[in-house]
């Protein structure tokens, strides 16, 4: 015969119950990742570096120098959790509530992110084109209802200090409620996506600030969009060599000129050393002044690279430009942005658009181009203002 069952009184019970519902709260606090998102378009510090750093083997390995600044400051942690910059009691709250300096970590207490704080000038970043209307791209690897905020910093700003709340304009130059949402949650592909006007008068580096603020707890989530005003469509630059672009094709309206993609496979990434070539002399042109151009590759990948020319007025101010070079033997023009490209053989022409004629003296102005072939060579560049 077996012994008798003891009864359990009431009090142990309670003691078991209460133990029990400790542990699950444990467990809940500890397991965040359940609700979060990040912008993919423009993508996040944390997303494209995500993207830059994942291998085929899933190990975090960044070759972003920035990136990889980041991670060794924070450790990979925060690049697995790239959708986590987030507090759990923020309720929508700004500056006075995160700290000067750790607004692109959003002063995050679960995750690691303060690396992502870094003032550097080299993280990946979106083309764009200032005054366009985009679609943003929010990923929800949690749904949740909620509004979503997007800053602008001012001309003040430069990328090699700190963001401070007084580095961003006071109100946001974008904010949707609600927007509609494609794909499955926790994944990459499940997001959230609405149109947004670009602020107008921007050019050059500047940071997107979006909050992301849910109506149905106090839970927030902070990033910081690294862009650059240069008449882009989306484009991104600065992940690593063999990835793809990581940013999802955008749809912008208006885009400066029709516009030719890199071969798949072949994403431009930040070139540590860019080679930089001085053009000739200041040409005299027609329209009240002399320009100048100089030449540098921005980045360079397996059959391409990306290329950056600034067009500079001399004494006076002048109010239309262009440059001509010669491309270097088997490299070819595939696409130009902020310009207007004409193309003969290797004999090359780009001319301003509408928007960037008139430049003030001693100021400047630029555009971009992709090339397939070798980026050696410097070719020699001549500015005409006739």
């Amino acid at each position: 015969m077996g012994r008798p069952r003891r009864k359990l009184s009431t009090a142990t019970i309670g003691l078991i119950v209460a133990a029990l519902s400790a542990l699950v709260s444990a467990v809940v606090i500890a397991s965040p990742a359940s609700a979060h998102g990040a912008p993919m378009m423009p993508g996040s510090r944390t997303y494209l570096c995500w993207k830059d750093g994942t291998t085929s083997s899933g190990a975090i390995q960044p070759k972003n120098p920035a990136c990889a600044a980041a991670v060794a400051k924070g450790g990979t942690n925060a690049l697995y959790n790239w959708f986590a910059v987030l507090r759990s009691d923020g309720a929508g709250r700004m500056s006075g509530f995160i700290p000067d300096g750790q607004l692109c970590s959003g002063g995050a207490v679960v995750y690691d992110f303060s690396g992502f704080d870094l003032a550097r000038d080299d993280w990946p970043v979106t083309h764009l084109t200032s005054g366009a209307t985009v679609e943003f791209k929010y990923n929800k690897w949690a749904a949740h209802p909620g509004t979503f905020r997007s800053y602008i910093t001012k001309d003040s700003w430069s990328p090699t200090r700190a963001l401070a709340w007084s580095d961003l304009e006071s109100t946001p130059f974008d904010s949707v409620t609600n927007p509609p949402s494609v794909g499955s949650v926790g994944t990459e592909d499940g997001h959230y996506y609405w149109n947004a006007h670009l602020p107008s008068g921007k050019s050059g580096r500047h940071i997107i600030y979006t909050v992301w603020q849910r109506s149905d707890s106090n839970e927030t989530f902070y990033s910081c969009s690294d862009v650059v005003f240069d008449g882009g469509n989306g484009e991104v630059t600065g992940v690593g060599t063999g990835n793809p672009s990581p940013s999802p094709s955008p749809r912008v309206s208006p885009s400066p000129s029709p516009r030719v993609s890199p071969s798949p496979g072949t994403s431009p990434n930040t070139s540590p050393s860019p080679r930089v070539s001085p053009s000739a002399s200041p040409t005299p042109g027609g329209n009240g002044g002399a320009c100048s151009a100089t030449y540098k590759v921005v980045s360079s990948w397996g059959g391409g690279y990306q290329g950056e020319v600034t067009v500079t007025a001399g004494s006076s101010s002048i109010g239309s430009w262009a440059v001509r070079w010669t491309q270097p033997s088997g490299s070819t023009i595939t696409q130009v942005w902020n310009g207007t490209l004409s193309q003969s053989g290797s004999e090359i022409s780009v001319r301003n658009v509408s928007y960037n004629g008139s430049v003030g003296a001693g100021a400047s102005t630029t555009f971009g181009f992709l090339a397939n072939g070798s980026s050696s060579g410097s070719p020699t560049l001549s500015c005409s203002t006739a």
